[in-house]
């Protein structure tokens, strides 16, 4: 007989549990010391848009440290309707009884219409392209709010890119993230910012903030990122939520936007997260209407004195290939380029699975009965008119009638009468010779 080949053992896809973090930590650990020693094109990615991979490394890391002290609070969060549900949104893959890798997830609009795929962290000792295609076949089956996925991946990790692209991910835009040093920074902090019309954000400028966003991006990634007013809004228990979150990191967040009197529309935004311990950068984002790309060196001025009163850290911001001014003046002033990442797309669509049940329990012919009439329909005001035959009458007849159209004319009322004198006749002679 011929052996059968043995099988691979079966991979599980489960949500993530406090103890797998220990799990996955070691594996974030064998993928550094893999790519130590693997070359450029043989590395594992740990998806993250850093600039090299141990930069990545750190940064999971430090992710699953936080993760781990927090997972009783958004464990708790995640029972009930909040802005921060979401936050333990993670599958892990498991063969034999060992964690070989995790997926994490997030809501990327307040409709959920759009997710984004968080980081993607795959056992470099098992089938990394197998198990990295579970976990995000196993998200787009069960996340059935999503209608479009969202991910951004560093564009020299080929093995990562084949992964997406073999899921169905399509490149959407280039990201280049750019880093001004504090030297730079004191340099803008000299010049006056004209913003003479710059306001702080409340929830009363969603309306503007909204217009501003879908005005400063194309048609298709507007389409994808799925944006609507209720998104540039700012809940109560959001706004607590981020007081806590920024009391803990130790951080302070200020935005601002620019109001145009005359068309009464936002033209500029922005929001810098400012670091008070001095131990990480200051990260800022930036939107301006295409039509006013003369505020660039004015809101970068704007964010530079406010980070004077801070430690001095460099300042990061992201900007797109759509966005080719901003990219022009980022490198005028000589701000470095320090990450290039390209932002993948998807769209899934849900196949509606017909019940059994429901079709079992359609009994047609107890339908089809109930189509049939009960009884006799009551006569209506018509049903005086008689038919063609009973309209006929022997003064209708006309005399001139041939022997031959009399003798075929067996259904007239004058056929059926003589005929009917014909038989009453013999039957009386019977009767008579009978007596």
């Amino acid at each position: 007989m011929t052996p059968f080949p043995p099988q691979e053992p079966k991979i599980a896809i489960r949500p993530l549990q406090r103890r797998d973090l220990e799990a996955i930590g070691a594996i974030v650990l064998r993928i550094a010391v893999g790519n130590a020693d693997a070359n450029t094109n043989e590395k594992i990615l740990i998806q993250s848009p850093e600039v090299n991979h141990l930069d990545k490394v750190n940064e999971t890391q430090q992710h699953l440290e936080k993760l781990n002290q927090r997972y009783g609070l958004w464990k708790i969060l995640s029972l009930f309707p909040n802005p921060f549900r979401y936050e333990l949104c993670a599958y892990v893959a498991q063969e034999e009884q060992q964690v070989r890798g995790m997926i994490q997830v997030k809501p990327f609009n307040r409709t959920r219409s759009t997710w984004r795929v968080e980081r993607v962290i795959v056992d470099r000792r098992t089938r990394s392209q197998a198990v990295g295609s579970l976990l995000l076949r196993h998200c787009f089956e069960t996340i059935w709010e999503a209608r479009t996925w969202l991910l951004e991946v560093n564009i020299n990790d080929k093995n990562t890119l084949a992964l997406y692209r073999q899921n169905g991910f399509q490149p959407l835009a280039q990201l280049t993230a750019w880093e001004i040093s504090p030297s730079l920074l004191a340099e803008l902090q000299e010049r006056e910012p004209d913003l003479p019309n710059l306001l702080p954000v409340s929830n009363a400028d969603a309306q503007l903030l909204y217009q501003l966003d879908t005005a400063a991006m194309p048609p298709l990634v507007r389409q994808v990122f799925d944006r609507h007013v209720q998104d540039f809004k700012t809940g109560f228990f959001s706004a607590l939520i981020d007081g806590m979150r920024q009391w803990f990191s130790q951080t302070e967040v200020v935005s601002g936007y620019v109001f145009e009197p005359q068309r009464k529309a936002a033209i500029g935004y922005f929001q810098i997260q400012l670091s008070r311990t001095g131990k990480e950068p200051h990260k800022a984002e930036l939107t301006v209407h295409p039509a006013y790309t003369w505020l660039y060196p004015e809101l970068l001025s704007q964010m530079a004195r406010i980070a004077q009163d801070f430690p001095a850290q460099s300042l990061q911001l992201t900007s797109a290939d759509y966005q080719p001014e901003r990219e022009e003046f980022l490198e005028q002033i000589g701000a470095q380029r320090i990450a290039h990442t390209l932002l993948m797309s998807r769209s899934v669509w849900h196949k509606i699975r017909e019940s059994k049940f429901a079709l079992e329990g359609l009994q047609l012919s107890e339908m089809l009965q109930g189509l049939q009439r009960s009884r006799q329909p009551v006569p209506g005001r018509m049903s005086w008119l008689k038919s063609p035959r009973q309209l006929a009458t022997p003064e209708s007849t006309p005399s001139h009638t041939s022997a031959g159209e009399m003798a075929t004319n067996y259904d007239s009322p004058e056929g059926d009468s003589g005929s009917r004198g014909a038989e009453g006749q013999r039957s009386r002679g019977a009767e008579e010779q009978g007596k």
